[in-house]
């Protein structure tokens, strides 16, 4: 019995990190106003390191259409400049000397559109992940041995309960994502 625990608690750890993986994937999909995690993932070249933005610099929104970069090290603003530039998010960083902004342009809705589009891409992959993980679950039931076809029958049902549960979550994700992209 407690094998086949371990098989459920599996399936469902596997299950919710395809969650974090769609929640982390959302954060990059940008609703038409700026945010801080937009600018996450860049790394910038310091005193010969790749080091992460947050590391070299305080990052902010000051309103809706704009992030404001201000180093701590005012040496660091060149880098962090071809930094932004090498990270492919479509921002030209304008430099006052002391402060990068990046001007968020306001979306098209052709551009919504394909962000929604996009979100859906990352909604259908975590669904695979969750079914992935179904399947493993359902292979790790099989090779079980000594235990009644009733308590297995039992355990597929759980795995079936919490893809179920998991996919209905992913397609409320989505569309509320795809709600927040629409929004003007």
């Amino acid at each position: 019995m407690e094998e086949l625990n371990l098989i459920v608690d599996t399936v469902r750890e596997e299950m919710d990190a395809a969650m974090k993986h769609l929640d982390h994937a959302f954060q990059k999909i940008r609703a038409g106003r700026a945010s801080t995690t937009m600018v996450q993932d860049v790394v910038v070249e310091y005193y010969g390191a790749p080091t992460p933005l947050n590391q070299v610099a305080n990052v902010s929104v000051p309103d809706a259409m704009t992030i404001s970069i201000q180093p701590w090290d005012r040496t660091a603003i060149r880098a962090i400049e071809k930094g932004i530039i090498d990270s492919n998010l479509g921002f030209a960083p304008s430099n006052n000397g002391d402060t990068i902004i990046l001007n968020v342009p306001p979306l098209t809705e052709e551009r919504r559109r394909d962000l929604a589009r996009q979100a859906k891409g990352e909604g259908d992959q975590t669904k695979i992940t969750v079914r992935n993980a179904r399947q493993d679950g359902m292979k790790e039931l099989k090779r079980v041995e000594g235990v009644s076809e009733d308590l297995i029958k039992d355990v597929e049902a759980q795995i079936q309960e919490l893809t179920d549960k998991y996919v209905k979550l992913i397609d409320e994700h989505v569309k509320n994502k795809e709600a927040d992209i629409m929004k003007v």
